[in-house]
This record gives structure tokens, sequence and C-alpha cells, in this order.
């Protein structure tokens, strides 16, 4: 009787929290005891970049993990596949995606989680939009031990009330390709994107083009005004501005495009596209922009929605990993040691995945996980 309403006062704290946003803290400490686990976390999880936004956690996550992970690690694990693919509302640990004793040669248990004294991990999805799924995470040291049947049954019983509560209190909200706002339809594209006057001034910058700023390398801000580090090139980005608020002729309908390197060496392209016409114009008048900026970096795209290479394809979540590895990371023993695994299961997998895609090269899978690319960001 008093675990029931135990359980019954833990479902009325998390549709409390929809209410008190600063309530999910203490709401997370509670279903972990419940599960039970070490901690939790209320996190989304973005499958362009392998990158997880922890919005809220009980207070036994190590900030500096979350940095960790998207830093360094998030490429290496080898169960995000199966996040994005698994059900909404389905726990899944580490054993329900590949053997434990693969998983604890996996780079990912060795340098990030075993030194936290960390064991094992569920993840359950809670919603899933475009290349983003929203999930809650319990984590498990060695005291709790492994995640198991009881542990999976309280988190699926508890799922339904999580999703719920994350729908109704919108703790996390999933942009649309068709956002009305036009700044966040910037802030979707994987480009940085500038919206520029006829004086050179940045009258607007997306999520990217922010970030891109901040660094100073290639393009920077001063006063207001968009530079090159070049400046021969910023005398000509001021120049096709200028010429930009003349209309659709001194460009072109289809704009011009021009090299613009770093410091380091890395090659970015940049597509200034006139705002002269139309539904261009109109989104100029938004903001008095004569020209729109496009910069992104000369490489290799990843791919936005793993999953639907895998459907295609009809790739098991072992297989995909594998394919992406080679990809990301190169040859058989390369990929082996990043995964964990042997070089003869990486050749297995990577067999069937020749197999099943037609392919006969690695060139051949970078083309075609290049072909699954997107300019749209979650």
């Amino acid at each position: 009787m008093n675990e029931l309403a135990s359980f019954s006062g833990l479902i009325g704290d998390i549709y409390d929290a929809t209410l008190d946003l600063a309530l999910w803290p203490g709401v997370l400490k509670r279903i972990s005891c419940f599960v039970p686990g070490s901690a939790m976390t209320l996190e989304s999880k973005d499958a362009v970049n392998n990158a997880v936004n922890v919005f809220y956690q009980d207070g036994s996550v190590p900030p500096e993990m979350t940095r960790l992970y998207n830093d360094r690690y998030g490429k290496l694990d080898p169960c995000a596949t199966d996040h994005y693919l698994a059900p909404v509302g389905e726990p899944r640990a580490t054993a329900d995606i590949m053997p434990y004793d693969e998983f604890v040669r996996s780079r990912i248990y060795r340098e990030l989680l075993r030194p936290y004294g960390w064991v094992d991990a569920a993840t359950t999805a809670l919603d899933r939009s475009g290349a983003s799924i929203a999930s809650v995470t319990v984590f498990r040291d060695a005291r709790d031990g492994l995640i198991d049947k009881e542990a999976r049954q309280r988190l699926r019983v508890l799922a339904p009330h999580l999703r719920r509560a994350v729908l109704i209190g919108k703790v996390i909200e999933f942009k649309s390709a068709e956002a009305a706002n036009l700044a966040d339809a910037f802030d979707e594209l994987t480009a940085a994107v500038l919206l520029i006057n006829a004086d050179g001034r940045i009258v607007h910058a997306n999520r990217r083009a922010l970030c891109l700023l901040e660094t100073g390398d290639p393009l920077s801000a001063r006063h207001g005004r968009l530079f090159a580090r070049d400046p021969e090139t910023s005398r000509g980005l001021q120049t096709i501005f200028a010429a930009a608020d003349m209309g659709d002729a001194p460009l072109g309908v289809g704009g011009i495009a021009l090299p613009l390197n770093t410091r380091d060496g890395r090659r970015f392209v940049g597509h200034a596209l006139p705002l002269t016409r139309g539904a261009r114009r109109r989104a100029g008048r938004v903001y008095a922009a004569v020209a729109a900026l496009f910069v992104h970096e000369a490489a290799f795209p990843v791919p936005s929605t793993p999953e639907l290479i895998a459907k295609a394809y009809g790739l098991t979540p072992a297989e995909l990993r594998v394919m992406l590895a080679v990809v990301e990371v190169g040859g058989a023993p390369e990929v082996a040691e990043v995964l964990g695994v042997a070089p003869s299961t990486v050749k297995t997998h990577l067999g069937r995945v020749y197999e099943k895609t037609g392919a006969s090269r690695q060139a051949d899978l970078v083309k075609l996980v290049a072909g699954f690319s997107s300019a749209l960001a979650s």
C-alpha cells in the first residue's frame, strides 16, 4: 500500500511539474529512486551531431559529462542509433542494443561512463520530431547493477505520464519545417545565415551564424558590420551588398558564391543571394535587408536521419553503426577500435552492408550517406 501511495504521489508530482518547471529536478530525483537508479536526466537528442541537450537533471549528473559527450563521445556512442529507432515509450538498455561485453570495451564506456562509476543506462523516448527525440535517461552504478526487468517495467509504466507532461508543459519545443516565424525557419538550417543591409550591417543572424561570428574566423562583426578575415574578401562583400540594393541584375537571380578561408586552413563557402523579388523581397522588408549570405564549411555532410538509411536498405542497428563509423572514421581496424569490437565483427557487418546497399567500396558508402544529408537542423 505504501508503494502504491508513493507511485500515485509520483504521478501527481510529474503533472505538477507541467505547471512549475522548477519542480523537474526534484521529480527526476524521485523517479530515479523509484526505478531505482543513481542519476536521471530529461533531454533532447540530436541525430545530426549525436548531441544531447539536457533540460533537467536530478543534480547527480556532472555538468562536464554532457559537454564531453557532445564534444568528443557522441559520434562514438554505439547505442545512439538505436535510441532514434526505438518505439516511443519503450525503455532501451544497453543489453537491448548490443552484447554488454562489447559495450564495456567501447571507448564511451571506458573513458566516459566508468570514471563516474556508472555501469548501465536506460533511455526511454517520449516524443520524436524530425531528427530529434525527447527522452529520459536513468543511469545505474555498480550498487544498482544492470537495468533489469523490474526497472524496465517501472520506466514503462511512467513513460505515458512523462510523455503527456512533456507535451502539456511544452518542456521541449520541437521546431518544424513549417515555422511561421522567419527567424525560426532560419534557425532550422545547418548553414549560417546572415541578412545584410546595403551598408554591410547585420540585421539578423541565425543560431549557426552567431556561433560562427563568435569565433571571428572566417567572419566577424565589428560595430554591427560584417567583415571577413581577409581584407580583400571584406571589400568584395561590401561591393556585393551595395550592388544587391540596386536589384537582381548586378548579382543575378541566383546570387554569387565566394570562398572564405580560416587561419587554420579550413575552407568555407559563402553564397550571397539578393532579396529583391517576390517572397525574397518580402523577407528582406521585414529586416530592411538587401541580401542573404549563406555560409557553410566545405566538408562532408552528416546524414540528418540515420533511421531513413536503415529503413531504406533494411539495415540492422549494428550494421548501421558500422556503416556510419566507416564513413566517419575509416577502415575496419579503426572502426573496431572506436566501437570496441573485433575487426572480424566489423568486417562481417560491413559485408552485409555492401550486400544490402549494392555498394562495393567505401567511396560508394560515402556517396550513399551524403545523399541522405539535409539542409535542415533540429
